[in-house]
């Protein structure tokens, strides 16, 4: 039995069901040329009942556009970046738009490669973004581009960024709601901007409830586990522990488990991040900060979008976090 061969329809299918010509179907499918809104809704209309999709390579032609767009990190292990990008993904999708990423590994031989790639394959723009909060040297190249979390330091750049210095004194604010009276600080790197504002922050919002100095270490459950021995020969009557991430934090509720202090019954601990393979894997659950690195992906493509159609966001965009409250400052 001979097999039937099934025809995908075309334009002129498309422009035969709406009534107009091919040339027209095309500059309304591809948003291009001088049309009335009913005519264009009616071609799209007449492609959705036929099933049509069209060439994205005949899109990118008529318009000029690849509409695709490049994600520049140095983040390898995609704790930050992977949100970032699906946020962005989310933003893009709505303009049938794809994001390419690509992974620096820190190294600036390896970025200039993938700027030159990309650049080469007329991406429409680049999302630069990376593990740290510092601010980075723009990149040079002749399409739009935003930054994310890692701003420039041009300051006519687009950047977006995350309020650590609000999130870090939400979670200090919310201890004292709970009428917590010593309050200390364990942190990150010294050298990190993000673990200098988180501190900060800490201090200036806890105010006289705050003792001793931070404590500045690794981003790890290692360190969280030792500060706890360092703070409480010290501070030995502490009854509130904030953490720069959600990996110091479940270090800590570790520890103090260890040696018989309740979470948070004797200490509450709250950490920063609202990274759920720690945060929801602590024992407790931990309260903490959660960046909205999602949302901070979605602005950040918007925002690009904006760029490419003409009409920059210069400077700053500063976002705010949300507090996360769980079992270890609330119980259970």
């Amino acid at each position: 039995m001979a097999s039937r061969t099934i025809r995908t329809p075309g334009i002129k299918d498309v422009a035969a069901l709406a009534g107009v010509s091919a040339s027209t179907a095309s500059k309304a499918l591809n948003d291009t040329g001088q049309l009335r809104a009913e005519t264009r809704e009616r071609v799209r209309r007449a492609a959705e009942q036929l099933g049509f999709t069209p060439d994205s390579r005949g899109r990118a032609l008529a318009s000029g556009r690849s509409f695709t767009v490049g994600l520049i990190t140095t983040d390898s292990s995609g704790r930050f970046s992977i949100p970032i990008m699906l946020g962005a993904e989310d933003a893009l999708s709505a303009g049938e738009m794809a994001l390419v990423l690509c992974d620096t590994r820190d190294d600036p031989l390896r970025e200039q490669h993938y700027l030159k790639s990309l650049v080469s394959r007329r991406v429409d723009g680049i999302i630069v973004t990376g593990r740290r909060t510092e601010a980075r040297e723009p990149i040079d190249v002749p399409i739009p581009v935003v930054y994310a979390f890692s701003p420039s330091t041009d300051p006519d750049d687009t950047s977006v960024i995350v309020d650590d210095h609000g999130g870090a004194a939400s979670a200090a604010r919310h201890l004292l709601s709970l009428g917590r009276e010593q309050i200390a600080h364990v942190t990150g790197p010294e050298s990190h901007l993000s673990a200098q504002i988180r501190a900060a922050a800490t201090m200036g919002a806890a105010r006289e409830a705050f003792v001793g100095q931070p404590l500045y270490g690794e981003w790890s459950e290692r360190w969280g586990r030792h500060a706890v021995d360092v703070l409480l020969r010290a501070q030995p009557t502490v009854d509130a522990i904030t953490c720069g991430s959600d990996q110091i934090a479940r270090g800590v509720c570790d520890r103090l488990r260890e040696l018989g202090r309740s979470v948070p019954d004797d200490i509450a601990v709250t950490g920063y991040d609202n990274w759920s393979v720690m945060a929801l894997a602590s024992r407790p659950p931990l309260t903490t900060v959660d960046m909205e690195l999602e949302e901070l992906g979605r602005r950040t493509a918007n925002l690009l979008l904006d760029v490419i159609a003409g009409s920059p966001r210069r400077g700053q965009l500063i976002l705010p976090t949300r507090l996360i409250p769980r079992e270890s400052t609330l119980g259970t």
